[in-house]
Order: C-alpha cells, then sequence, then structure tokens
C-alpha cells in the first residue's frame, strides 16, 4: 500500500543561470510543473529578500483585478471562461498590465463614486417629494381642526397681544429610518416634557441605500413645537438619530410648486443615471485584462 503514495523518482539538480535569462528559465520550468524548488536561503526573512519589491506589486495588481471582477460582476457584464490558463507575461508585459489596470481602476473608480453621488442626490429629491406629499394631508387635516385645540395643548393661558405672538408654532418635517421611530418618539417628549405635536407617515415603498445598496425603510415626520429653544433640542434630536431634515413651506400653493420642480429633476436624474450606467458597462466590459500569475518566493530562490 505505501508505493501508491511514494512519487516518481527525482534528481537534485543545481542551475547557473545568467541574471538576464533567470525570469524566463526559471518561467519555463513552473509552466512544466515538473521542478520543485528548494529555498537555499530559509533564515532570510521574507521581507529581507531581492524579489519582494515584485511579489508586492504583483499582489497590488491582483487587489485591482479583483476589485474590477466584482465591478463588473456587479453590473451583470459577463465574463468568457478562461479554456487556457495563460502562460507568465514577460516583465514588459507585466509593465503595461500594471499601467492597464491602474488607468481601468482609476476609470471605474471615478465612475463609481459619479454614481454614488447622482444615487444620493436621487434619494434626497425622492425623500423630499415624499415630506412635501406626506405633510399635505397632515397640514390640510390641521386647517379642518384648527390652531387652536393644538396651541391650548402646548402653551397655557393667556390674552392679549402676548398670547397672540406665543402661540405661533414652528414644526420641523423630515424623514427617519423606520425601526428609529418608537425612540425617535420617546426621546421628543423627553426633552420637550410633551410640548411637541408630532405627526408622522410611513413610506409605501423601501428606499435605496446609495452606498450599500440595500432597502432601507423611512418614515416621514412632522413636528410641531413653539420656541425657538425647543427648535435648537429637536434639531440635535434629529442629528442623533440620523433623521434627514427638509423644507417644507407652509403655504399650500409653495409646497404644490416645489413639489412639480422636485418631480422635474428627479426625471432629468433618472435620465442622467441611465446614461452614466451605460457608460459603466461600456468601460467595463471593454476593458480587457489578463489574469497575471503571482510570482512565489520559491521563482526567485532557485
Amino acid at each position: 500500500m505505501g508505493a501508491m503514495f511514494r512519487s516518481e523518482e527525482m534528481a537534485l539538480c543545481q542551475l547557473f543561470i545568467q541574471p538576464e535569462a533567470a525570469y524566463t528559465s526559471v518561467s519555463e520550468l513552473g509552466e512544466a510543473g515538473t521542478v520543485q524548488f528548494r529555498d537555499l536561503n530559509p533564515d532570510v526573512n521574507a521581507f529581507q529578500r531581492k524579489f519582494v519589491n515584485e511579489v508586492r506589486r504583483c499582489d497590488e495588481m491582483e487587489r485591482k483585478l479583483r476589485y474590477i471582477e466584482a465591478e463588473v460582476n456587479k453590473d451583470g457584464v459577463h465574463i468568457p471562461e478562461v479554456k487556457e490558463a495563460p502562460r507568465a507575461p514577460n516583465p514588459r508585459e507585466i509593465i503595461d498590465l500594471e499601467a492597464h489596470l491602474e488607468k481601468t481602476e482609476n476609470e471605474i473608480l471615478e465612475l463609481s463614486h459619479n454614481a454614488v453621488n447622482l444615487k444620493q442626490n436621487y434619494l434626497e429629491l425622492t425623500e423630499l417629494r415624499h415630506v412635501l406629499e406626506k405633510t399635505e394631508a397632515f397640514f390640510i387635516a390641521q386647517e379642518e381642526i384648527g390652531m387652536d385645540s393644538m396651541t391650548k395643548s402646548l402653551i397655557s393661558d393667556e390674552t392679549g397681544a402676548q398670547a397672540a405672538t406665543r402661540g405661533r408654532l414652528g414644526f420641523v418635517a423630515g424623514v427617519v429610518q423606520r425601526e428609529r421611530v418608537p425612540a425617535f418618539e420617546r426621546m421628543l417628549w423627553r426633552i420637550s416634557r410633551g410640548n411637541v405635536f408630532l405627526r408622522r407617515a410611513e413610506l409605501d415603498k423601501p428606499l435605496e441605500d446609495p452606498i450599500t445598496g440595500n432597502e432601507i425603510y423611512k418614515t416621514v415626520f412632522v413636528a410641531f413645537f413653539q420656541g425657538e429653544q425647543l427648535k435648537s433640542r429637536i434639531k440635535k434630536v434629529c442629528a442623533g438619530f440620523h433623521a434627514s431634515l427638509y423644507p417644507c413651506p407652509p403655504s399650500n400653493t409653495e409646497r404644490q410648486d416645489m413639489v412639480k420642480g422636485v418631480r422635474t429633476r428627479l426625471e432629468d436624474l433618472n435620465m442622467v443615471s441611465d446614461d452614466v450606467v451605460s457608460v459603466r458597462q461600456v468601460s467595463r466590459s471593454s476593458g480587457h485584462c489578463t489574469r497575471a500569475r503571482r510570482p512565489t518566493p520559491s521563482d526567485r530562490t532557485w
């Protein structure tokens, strides 16, 4: 049974090669796959070997190849299968490949950065549109009820011009993640001692995170308050819960005009986003990269 696991007969050889022909010779021996190299410098640290800079360059190129491959797969671009493993490139081809990978990576990074900015702008405009549309129902219901009942619940009984001045309520509108709404409401109640009137409405469809691409569920809210000091506290709470605040005019006409402008900008962003996606796919599908074989320490320690 032991004979089954024994290797072929081997011979110990020592080669003396000119430095100019070392890369080509070792490459041919490696392609043959019948040679096992021995390390003649086992006590030398890996960072003190002569070829450490070349290995680092190959590691950096391999990192760029992994990044390009991940971005290509993210856009659904088909990568043809390699039938035969490519041979080790010569030093000149490695220099050209390194420059090509550097250029391709920079182009993809720039395109990805622009795409993230467009998605971020699209997300903000979408949230602003939802805020304007959802708060419309809040303000209509409030106009029917009247501001007197809410004013009485927030301020003490006063008369005259002072009561009229202090009875004017301000508000802030924005969106917050749905899972943070209960804690957000409790914090507003505590910092205002119950003197904040909060209205909220959940968004029917999830939004897309511009960085990760994951779906996020958010809720539109409007917080009515009285006093600049309380307004400052509410904004601090919103910042702590990562809530996005958006301008919302109190007039119905101004809100309608603002909604029309936001919808127009969203349509323009959709057109620009489609163009950017097309450019990304063309740029990534047209870039032809050959995966270089990473040299191992045994390739240089003959």
